[in-house]
């Protein structure tokens, strides 16, 4: 037996948040979260970005005070709609004025609401200009929202909930891999600390060191001192095809975009557009070690420059080949085995801002000025043994992180098959 209640009548709260005292240029860089539509994705919660405000501010937004097992509904924007429960880990927390606090009271389970307003992401998606505010979710609309509650409510969402903590698990893993895996690389290639013919860490225990001019430090004894182009054999073009099979574009693909580049490494969803290119194109697809780097894109707070890299293991998460799009260039390097050095050479680059002097814009589109770059960038080479050392280590890690990443994608198909069988009572659960 099924009934409907509307949101107004189980909900203790439905409100969105305020901007901050100061404005947003008066976050920090600790203190109580402030959560943002950007940290509000479908089924998760990203830290990526997340905010800060001091207790000052946060006493006068007491208002939109957040607590445990509260659902956060974006209301405004691009990403209007997406749902996610926020995580206990980030609280004491706040929201700004493009999130709406949805607070269940005791008469009903909270997570059964919560994957039930998931459902409800198309209906949200249309009802979304009503009120006469276009691209926006009112708290009239909130309020009437009807909310059939079939029997079991708590068993359907925990079947669902179960799935999402098993993604959340090989998520942390992944998390802590990656981490693993930077501070090798850091230690091996920034403090010089690679494991001598001993086994000990190199420069520690007294290694060789030689002052590089170039560079203006020391650098390993029998360490090379190169151009970052000097790493690569080759480039590939990027490729758009046609949406659907039309007389000689009929090899199916799948197109690396630049905001396809986070799901690819992991983080986040990814929802790469299947594509036809021309059967002469094929020398366009991508093979295990190639590098995707974003070459058109960014924002004022990020430059182009995002990175992604395929293996085996990558492209075993598709039915069919990857191209990359024409706002991203694929690279080759000479030897396969630099591919992680590459990798995290490059990420530390990104990460330090260093990509923001080498874009242009063409029509109001920043352009990373990629050859100009890393014709111009220097930067060590390790001698053969170290460098094979290194990728026999790392690969293994990140084998382990796309197996977990396969397992998640073919869980989260699990999951969105379920969903609306069990949020509309298709099924009987016991």
């Amino acid at each position: 037996m099924s009934k409907v209640e509307t949101l107004k009548d189980i909900t203790l709260k439905i409100g969105s948040g305020a901007t901050p005292p100061g404005g947003q240029n008066s976050y920090y860089e600790e203190g109580v979260s402030f959560i943002r539509s950007q940290n509000v994705l479908d089924f998760r919660f990203s830290t990526n970005g997340l905010a800060f405000i001091n207790e000052q501010q946060a006493k006068e937004l007491n208002v939109v005070t957040i607590e445990e097992n509260d659902i956060l509904l974006n209301i405004t924007g691009d990403s209007i709609a997406r749902v996610c429960l926020v995580p206990k880990e980030i609280l004491p927390a706040r929201v700004n004025q493009h999130v709406a606090i949805i607070r269940c009271d005791e008469t009903v389970y909270y997570k059964y609401v919560y994957y039930y307003l998931l459902n409800l992401k198309p209906y949200l998606l249309k009802i979304c200009g009503v009120g006469g505010t276009r691209n926006a979710l009112t708290k009239v609309a909130l309020e009437k929202l009807e909310i059939i509650f079939h029997d079991n409510q708590k068993r359907r969402a925990e079947i669902l909930s179960a799935l999402d903590s098993k993604i959340e698990l090989n998520n942390r893993i992944n998390a802590e891999l990656e981490a693993m895996a930077k501070t090798l690389y850091d230690y091996w290639f920034v403090q010089f600390d690679f494991p001598n013919e001993k086994g000990k860490p190199y420069k520690s225990s007294g290694g060789k060191m030689v002052w590089n001019d170039a560079l203006k430090r020391e650098v390993p004894a029998g360490w090379e001192v190169t151009f970052l182009n000097e790493w690569i054999n080759n480039d590939k073009s990027g490729d758009w095809g046609k949406e659907a099979p039309e007389g000689n574009y009929n090899q199916k693909v799948y197109c690396v975009r630049g905001a396809d580049i986070n799901g690819l490494n992991g983080n986040g969803s990814l929802n790469t557009p299947e594509r036809y290119i021309l059967e002469k194109n094929i020398h366009k697809i991508l093979e295990p070690a190639d590098l995707i780097v974003e070459i058109s894109g960014g924002s004022p707070t990020q430059s182009t420059g995002r990175l992604a890299f395929v293996t085996d293991e990558t492209l075993n998460r598709f039915d069919a080949p990857l191209i990359c799009s024409n706002f991203c260039k694929a690279v080759t390097l000479k030897d396969k085995k630099l591919l992680f050095n590459f990798v995290y050479h490059w990420n530390s680059i990104y990460d330090a801002g260093v990509l923001f002097g080498y874009e242009g814009k063409t029509s109001g589109i920043k352009n990373l000025l990629f050859e100009s770059f890393v014709s111009t960038h220097l930067t060590v080479l390790p001698t053969e043994d170290i460098i094979e050392k290194f990728y026999k280590t790392i690969v293994s890690i990140h084998s382990k992180k796309q197996t977990n990443l396969l397992e998640n994608q073919k869980l989260a198909q699990l999951r969105d098959w379920l969903l609306p069988m069990l949020m509309n009572g298709q099924v009987k659960v016991v």
